[in-house]
């Protein structure tokens, strides 16, 4: 899987890595229980700090994405773990993003249809 950093953008390194890393395991471009580049690997492969990688991988470990083994390193999860954590993120993610759907006038039905959208462009759809 090609991860490809934007160094001009003003989201975080950390955060590029880790939505790069969901975004592979929702495609299936990672498969559960792929292990993933040492955290020294990753950092040389994409020209990023090892503490920043350590980060990302820290967050997905936190988040139920990734686990670590001192022996086997990181790997996908073979089971998403917290799944009640998910959701709550989620809804919260969510609020903000909904309170500016309706200040620029869109409705339930439109604001619904752009998430299933979502979901569907990165293959969401077989996973219902």
């Amino acid at each position: 899987m090609l991860i490809a950093i934007d160094f001009e953008s003003d989201t975080p390194i950390y955060t590029q890595l880790h939505d790069h890393i969901v975004l592979g395991i929702a495609k299936g471009l990672l498969a559960l229980g792929e292990t993933l580049p040492s955290v020294r690997q990753m950092a040389s492969d994409i020209g990023i700090n090892l503490h920043t990688v350590n980060k990302a991988y820290s967050l997905l470990r936190e988040e139920g994405y990734i686990v670590m083994d001192r022996r086997r390193g990181a790997m996908v999860a073979t089971q998403m773990a917290n799944q009640e954590g998910f959701e709550n993120r989620l809804r919260l993610a969510l609020i903000p993003l909904a309170a500016e759907a309706i200040c620029h006038g869109f409705d339930e039905q439109a604001f619904a249809k752009i998430c299933a959208e979502a979901l569907h462009q990165i293959g969401g759809e077989d996973l219902a």
